[in-house]
């Protein structure tokens, strides 16, 4: 390589590099049409990283201000500094941007909304986005159980893998070549996978595989646990057990109990695994009465309601 071609080159990456730290986001536009290029996956994994800077799963605050400033004043031909996007300005963009993107209108980005809005391959965007999100905690369970081959308790890196390819499966897609699907792994493990173990625990899949509504959150629970037994009827009695009774035979089992107890776990505990699950179970029905198939019936599901909002009242 000659001199004047190792210092074009040079140059080049300086002034890449400058972009960089001026703004993050002029680098994925084209030089001359200034709109947004199609990001691979690993380019989509550098943008939420550098955007998602305390790594808590979304953007937010401060980041999501430093996002939309970026990603408004990278559009421009000059290089325009991101301060030159007023406060006044930033205010509207935001109210503006999160009306369209912020789906579940929580205030902040989580990144299936930001793979709404970027431009990515084809066949990455599709493992985002989910037409038929699950309806309930007690299918995502079965989708554990189904994908949890080795009964570890964690979704491992192959594991994760044959998941990918059977949802792109679905969605019509079946020539993905096994080096892409490797990428798209690595890319959700980078994303999900929290704790950096190289596998995805069950809050970890949770997120990637989101549920429609977590059950627990209705009105009638929280009624429940702050009015306690005074407030729980038989009415409420039959519409908690035919939410999670979903073949209707009677008893609460299986990935419908699992379903059940995870929808509870979450309300008082971010990150759990299949253990915390396992030992959750353990402890909260402690003292009901199962039969050795590991159902609950009505009577049962009483007694661990009743149970719940007494342990409410009591807590300061």
């Amino acid at each position: 390589m000659s001199v004047d071609s190792y210092s074009e080159e040079a140059k080049a990456l300086k002034k890449l590099n400058l972009e960089k730290a001026t703004n993050f986001m002029r680098q994925f536009r084209d030089p001359d049409s200034r709109e947004l290029k199609k990001l691979s996956a690993h380019q989509f994994m550098e943008v939420w990283s550098h955007y998602d800077k305390d790594s808590n799963g979304y953007i937010e605050g401060t980041e999501l201000d430093g996002f939309l400033r970026e990603f408004v004043s990278s559009a421009n031909v000059q290089d325009v500094s991101p301060e030159a996007v007023s406060d006044a300005m930033l205010e509207e963009l935001k109210a503006c941007f999160m009306e369209a993107y912020d789906d579940n209108q929580d205030g902040k980005i989580d990144i299936r909304e930001l793979a709404q809005l970027l431009p990515m391959e084809e066949n990455f965007l599709l493992l985002f986005r989910f037409d038929n999100p699950l309806e309930s905690s007690v299918e995502f369970m079965k989708i554990w159980r189904e994908y949890d081959m080795d009964g570890s308790g964690y979704i491992e890196a192959d594991e994760l893998k044959n998941f990918l390819r059977d949802l792109l499966k679905e969605a019509k897609i079946n020539d993905v070549s096994e080096d892409k699907l490797i990428e798209y792994t690595d890319t959700m493990l980078q994303v999900f996978d929290a704790n950096k173990d190289g596998r995805l625990q069950l809050s970890e899949m949770a997120k990637l595989l989101p549920v429609k509504e977590n059950f627990l959150t209705r009105q009638i629970f929280k009624d429940i646990t702050t009015e306690g037994a005074t407030k729980l009827t038989k009415e409420d009695i039959e519409k908690v057990f035919a939410l999670y009774d979903r073949d209707n035979n009677g008893t609460i089992e299986n990935e419908e109990l699992r379903g059940f107890l995870k929808d509870l776990l979450e309300l008082v505990k971010k990150d759990y695994d299949a253990q915390d699950l396992e030992e959750f179970e353990d402890t909260l029905l402690r003292g009901v009465e199962r039969d050795r198939g590991g159902k609950i019936n009505k009577k049962e599901l009483t007694m661990i309601l009743l149970a719940l909002a007494k342990k409410s009242n009591e807590e300061p």
